[in-house]
């Protein structure tokens, strides 16, 4: 793998990064990302993600649409080849994987 791949890999990881930024859990006023319910981003050399990410509480009512948004916001960036979303509880979810930021939008600081 050549430099320049190396820094398309890194770019193309941060446009994903932008984008998981415009989804948001609709019970909290915090985006996916800034919460910390991604928990890895892999990209292949042919261009296929596949996203480790958590939900809140295994019984979030997003469940089933939270992961599918997320699929296809990534699948439909148009240098991305495929996407697939592996949802994981562990470790499960607390309020100390959201960032800073999330933590001061919800009044926690």
């Amino acid at each position: 793998m050549g430099a320049d791949t190396e820094i398309d890999m890194a770019e193309l990881g941060e446009k994903i990064v932008t984008v998981l930024k415009t989804i948001y859990d609709p019970e909290i006023p915090v985006d996916i990302y800034e919460l910390g319910l991604i928990y890895d981003v892999f990209i292949n050399e042919d261009r296929e993600v596949k996203i480790l990410m958590t939900l809140t509480t295994p019984n979030c009512p997003v469940a089933e649409s939270l992961p599918l948004e997320v699929e296809e916001k990534v699948k439909s960036m148009k240098m991305i080849k495929d996407a697939e979303v592996e949802i994981t509880f562990d470790p499960p979810w607390t309020q100390e994987l959201m960032s800073e930021e999330a933590k001061l939008e919800l009044g926690m600081l």
